[in-house]
């Protein structure tokens, strides 16, 4: 399997960096998620927490790399070639993912930050992104959480789109990206 993308598939490096990061949104939720098992103020609750922070900032990472490789490689063509509309709105649902990937993460960053809280990230302490501010964290906590609500839809909505030109189509929308056996 060829490393880079070319016009007929996604390379190995495309691929990986798509599924490991469907995997890694998959932990920040579930960090999410189970945090609220827990007791307030326990160590397993606080736990949660700081994995979701590190995993969300990982996200970051991943996504600043995908955006380079996208700018970087070509997009394999979907045969046979959907109608204009729908390339349309495909455009439109990379873009939203894509801005949810960075807008969500960069939001956590800047919660963390006004909050005047420690910003972990695997061992290490990034700085803060503004200065303590309890009025900003409030509300950009609420545009945190609205934007990591509506990437449940975004996401749903990428794989029943996948399914929809696999199985009813019939293109190799969801073949491009695939890992080949």
């Amino acid at each position: 399997m060829q490393w880079r993308n070319n016009t007929q598939r996604y390379g190995a490096l495309s691929i990986a960096l798509h599924w490991g990061m469907l995997l890694l949104l998959a932990a920040v939720y579930a960090c999410m998620e189970l945090k609220g098992i827990f007791p307030r103020g326990s160590d397993a609750r606080e736990a949660m927490k700081t994995w979701h922070f590190m995993l969300g900032l990982s996200v970051l990472a991943l996504v600043l790399l995908r955006l380079a490789l996208f700018i970087s490689s070509p997009v394999p063509r979907i045969v046979p070639e959907p109608p204009r509309l729908q390339t349309w709105v495909a455009m439109l649902m990379k873009i939203a993912l894509y801005a949810f990937m960075l807008l969500t993460p960069l939001a956590g960053w800047l919660v963390l930050s006004a909050k005047g809280s420690a910003i972990p990230f695997f061992g290490l302490q990034l700085p803060a992104l503004m200065a303590e501010n309890a009025d900003a964290a409030d509300w950009i906590k609420e545009i945190h959480e609205t934007v990591a609500t509506a990437g449940y839809f975004l996401i749903g909505a990428h794989a029943l789109a996948a399914l929809y030109h696999h199985y009813l189509v019939r293109d190799n929308t969801l073949q491009r990206i695939l890992p080949q056996r």
